[in-house]
Formats: structure tokens, sequence, C-alpha cells
């Protein structure tokens, strides 16, 4: 059974979550501080995803993100927000976040975003078509389709799963100008229920640990009005 986190202060708010990720097959961590979160993943090494909560006492979840992703780049992470906390979606998406869900959700809502996270993630069911293997090169850049890993020069290039499936779809797209709705549909799946704004955001954390000058981008360059495209000589 996929484990899931869930930190979240206000009982309530934690019990609908709980309730609806189990009725969808989870297992469920419970968490109600940021230290206690922590706690729990390091007793649960197999946890999968971690939904966490932006305002919390204590440690919040915007540093929670930033401590997992310092060990840990695989795990999918879904910020938990108020509408009115439009710059710290920004802030969690860019210390490592992989997405948010603005409060009031909906159970659907809820679990589909699950759902698709771990899917970017490759937690596909047993009978779905397994990703297949190799590599893709484009010095600098080599990228192992069954590891799922990046090098740049021979180095390794720490990548969240979110990162690593809009790497591929760019070096898959090598030169080809790509939209910001077709690079949503790709690694966010149909039906995405967040903004558009999120590839912005992602891009910008994928041009900080892949360009030599993440003012200058000479490998992703953007397409004014329209997209990004993957440039490489």
């Amino acid at each position: 059974m996929r484990k899931v986190l869930v930190l979240e202060d206000e009982s309530s708010i934690r019990s609908f979550i709980v309730i609806n990720l189990e009725r969808a097959g989870y297992e469920v961590i419970e968490a109600e501080t940021g230290e206690e979160a922590l706690e729990k993943l390091a007793a649960n090494p197999d946890t999968r995803a971690a939904l966490l909560d932006i305002m919390l006492p204590g440690i919040d979840g915007i540093e929670v993100c930033r401590r997992i992703r310092l060990s840990d780049p695989h795990i999918g992470i879904i910020m938990l927000s108020a509408r009115s906390q439009e710059m710290d979606k920004v802030t969690g998406l860019m210390t490592g976040a992989d997405d948010y869900i603005t409060k009031p959700f909906s159970p659907a809502e809820l679990t589909a975003r699950v759902d698709a996270l771990l899917r970017r993630m490759g937690d596909a069911p047993a009978t779905g078509a397994q990703e297949p293997g190799g590599e893709l090169s484009q010095p600098p850049f080599r990228l192992n389709l069954t590891n799922r890993t990046l090098e740049k020069n021979g180095q390794r290039v720490r990548l969240t799963q979110v990162e690593y499936a809009i790497v591929k779809l760019f070096m898959e797209n090598r030169g080809k100008a790509l939209s910001r709705e077709e690079i949503l549909d790709t690694v966010w799946g149909h039906g995405y229920f967040g903004e558009p704004k999120i590839v912005d955001v992602n891009v910008r954390r994928l041009r900080i640990k892949l360009e030599d000058d993440a003012q200058e981008p000479k490998h992703i360059l953007t397409v004014w009005g329209f997209g990004y495209k993957w440039n490489v000589e």
C-alpha cells in the first residue's frame, strides 16, 4: 500500500484528508507539527508523498519542505495553502514542492492530485505500461530513463520527479517550442485542477539547477507569449 504523510495542525481538516486518502487506498501517516512530520518521515523512509500545510506553529510547511528536499529529491510534495497565501505558494514551489492545493478542496480533487503526483513519480498500476529504459544524450546533458536521473558534464543533478518529467519532455522535443498548456498536460496530466503558472515556477527552479547563469539561460529558452524551448548545441 502506498504511504502518504499528512501534516496539518487543524484536526478537522486533517481528519477530512486522512479519511478520504484511506478510502482511496492509501496508508496515511498523520502529523500535527513540522517537527513531528520530520520525525515520522525519518521513521518511514518508504513514504511516497507528503501533504504539507504551509501555516503551522513552530516549523512551517515551507521549512519542512526545504528540509525534506535536502535529503530526498524523490518523495512527492504537495503544499496545502489558503487562497490568500499566493506568495507562500510560489515560495513552496521554489523550495521544492511539486504541487499545491488551495483550501477548501473537494475529496475528488484531493485524491486526483495525489494520484496524479504518484503517477508522475512512476508509481503506475501493475497493469500499466512501463517506461522504456535507455538514455537520452544531448551534451552536456545525459538523462537516464531507467534510473530517472540527469547528469550535466558527468555530474549528477538532483531533480524532483516533476523536474525529471519536464526535462524528459524537453529533451524528447529538442528545438521545438512547447506551450505552457502542452507542458502542463504532459507532466501534470489532462484535467489538472491547478494553474498554468506552476509551469513557470518549475522552469525557474530548473534554470537554477541546469543553467550556468539562470538569468541568461542558454538551454531552457522562453518563447514569449507561448512557452519554452529546449536548446543544446
